[in-house]
């Protein structure tokens, strides 16, 4: 163990002098400085790599919109694994790897691998030091073959180029397509009976008593009957189609339009929130109020579903109810105003404007 007595004494400044400067190994040449075969030999492998980091750039490309997302296969010692994830993968991953595998050997085996050493000079640097430095760099860019071998730059630069596309081109075409007409249509139409979510039950209205509230949907695409339908046309009613209904006081309506698209009290509106589409599902009896539970937008069911609070900008669209012949509720027409998130155009062609409802 070391104690105070047994340490080195401290080195005194006249004693660094006495360490000599070792300088740097000397440098030692690499084949491919020496012989051009070699040299011409690396040149061509790192092409080789750019051009299979471009190639894995172009078939992720074309798998991402050729493979089927929902294809399975199996591997081997892997299992079964969804084929459309593990051919993006592996492309992605070869991309990657051409890249940085050729960048590897290109400076292993044909960028200058000279040690130097560079005094300290001044933050301003005179005209000719930056004569120098444009020089260093022209003589920097000659030697690292870019001048004389243009198929590592091309290739190199192609690879780069093309391995930005698997990055950008799922974000962009994972925003789903433009908007279009269907977000002015949903499956209601008239005639269609209202049906509880999840169950099915077809609603009676002599049995909904005034305060009731129950989730549904069209005939059609609840219960038993989602079973016959493709999974992706379910998910798409449940986010444009449900709907609330609620039986008030009628005394307690102040809208015309809203009784008159109501049922003695009973009335139906949109879940989809205005806002940025979350499901407004949250009733307060004593309050009439519906509220939104992501951004606490706040709906007046007794004045048409206006907002009162919160960042939303349009009251709920209403859809248009009545009974049929056995008592039951079915919907009198289909929504006459876009649900969902406000955008540009409220107003359904070929439907009701606002100056109409008045």
């Amino acid at each position: 163990m070391a104690t105070r007595e047994n340490l080195p004494a401290p080195v005194s400044e006249e004693g660094l002098g006495r360490f000599s400067n070792p300088g740097m190994a000397p440098h030692r040449p690499r084949r491919a400085d020496v012989d051009e075969k070699a040299a011409t030999r690396a040149s061509t492998q790192v092409v080789v790599l750019f051009t299979i980091s471009a190639l894995s750039s172009i078939a992720f490309l074309v798998a991402y919109y050729v493979i089927d997302p929902t294809l399975k296969g199996s591997i081997i010692g892997i299992g079964e694994l969804n084929l459309f994830h593990a051919v993006l993968g592996v492309t992605m991953a070869l991309s990657l790897l051409g890249i940085g595998l050729g960048a590897i050997h290109w400076a292993k085996t044909l960028m200058p691998d000279e040690e130097v050493v560079e005094e300290r000079h001044p933050q301003s640097s005179p005209q000719e030091d930056r004569d120098a430095v444009s020089q260093i760099l022209s003589h920097g860019f000659r030697s690292s073959q870019l001048n004389r071998r243009s198929a590592l730059l091309g290739s190199a630069a192609g690879a780069l180029g093309l391995f930005a596309l698997p990055m950008v081109v799922p974000v962009i075409a994972g925003l789903g397509p433009r908007p279009g007409g269907e977000m002015y249509t949903t499956h209601w139409k008239a005639g269609l009976r209202l049906r509880i979510d999840p169950s099915g039950a077809a609603i009676r209205a002599a049995d909904v008593t005034q305060g009731s509230v129950f989730h549904v949907m069209p005939e059609g695409f609840v219960g038993a009957a989602q079973e016959d339908l493709p999974a992706s046309e379910v998910l798409v009613a449940k986010a444009k189609d449900s709907v609330i209904l609620v039986k008030l006081d009628a005394s307690k309506i102040k809208s015309q339009k809203q009784r008159d698209w109501g049922y003695e009290g009973i009335v139906a509106y949109s879940k989809v929130c205005t806002h940025v589409g979350c499901p407004v599902a949250l009733y307060e009896q004593q309050t009439h109020h519906l509220l939104c539970p992501c951004h606490q937008s706040t709906f007046d069911m007794t004045d048409d579903c206006k907002v009162i609070f919160g960042p939303a900008k349009r009251p709920l669209p209403q859809l248009p109810i009545t009974v049929d012949g056995e008592g039951y509720l079915v919907a009198a027409d289909s929504f006459r105003e876009p649900v969902g998130p406000s955008f540009f155009e409220r107003n359904r062609p070929g439907l009701l404007n606002a100056k109409d409802d008045a």
